[in-house]
């Protein structure tokens, strides 16, 4: 059977902000089954290592080490023409930036386009078997100007 976690709660918002330009719930603006480009979260202009994280809603453990797919949508705006990195990784335990967790898995996007872009990664065996507790993951997205 398939399942769907999604963020469900803010841990750290660093310098990042939602389309309304508030950093209260932000993860609503991220939280939807289908993608909604009229709500996002941004990290500031110019950002250095600019951190954002979210926990997911808590899920069973499928008993499973295939299958676990990661999606998600990124872009940066045109106006600033500069280039950006965005990290985006599948932590465990995370809790702030001081206290990371385990890490169980990053992907690197460099260059980031003005457009939206479909994000997506399958975890391998390991990294799937590297989570103890389906209870306890986080999203931490990291954009870093070039």
């Amino acid at each position: 059977m398939a399942q769907f976690s999604r963020p469900d709660n803010d841990l750290v918002d660093g310098a990042w902000l939602n389309q309304a330009g508030s950093n209260v719930n932000m993860y609503q603006s991220i939280d939807e089954s289908s993608a909604d480009d009229a709500d996002y979260v941004k990290s500031e202009t110019a950002p250095s290592s600019s951190a954002m994280a979210v926990n997911l809603s808590n899920v069973e453990d499928p008993l499973s080490s295939t299958g676990h797919i990661i999606r998600y949508r990124y872009q940066k705006s045109a106006s600033g023409g500069a280039q950006i990195n965005l990290t985006v990784q599948l932590r465990q335990g995370y809790t702030t930036e001081g206290a990371q967790g385990t890490l169980i898995h990053s992907e690197v996007h460099s260059n980031i386009p003005n457009g939206w872009t479909a994000g997506t990664f399958t975890l391998s065996s390991g990294e799937a078997d590297a989570i103890t507790d389906y209870n306890d993951i986080q999203f931490r997205f990291v954009a870093t100007q070039v």
